[in-house]
């Protein structure tokens, strides 16, 4: 049962949603997610994500972690 109940929260959460741009990620999320276990069964739960972003949203995330993540500030460690 918890399972459906997963379900029913998971509608909700969806309802609530005003964004198409969102909409669209989740709808695209979906999809790929359903193919990917389809696909092969057996492999990891990661290859799941593999490949959902599009090129310029995987852009803009390299980006911001090279901005972000990858500065070391010395003073940090003190």
């Amino acid at each position: 049962m918890y399972t459906e109940a997963k379900k029913l929260h998971l509608i909700e959460e969806v309802l609530k949603i005003k964004s198409d741009i969102t909409l669209d990620a989740v709808e695209n999320f979906l999809k790929h997610a359903v193919k990917s276990v389809k696909k092969n069964k057996k492999e990891s739960s990661f290859s799941e994500f593999s490949g959902i972003w599009s090129k310029g949203e995987a852009s803009e995330i390299e980006q911001i972690i090279t901005e972000s993540c990858e500065i070391i500030n010395p003073d940090d460690w003190k």
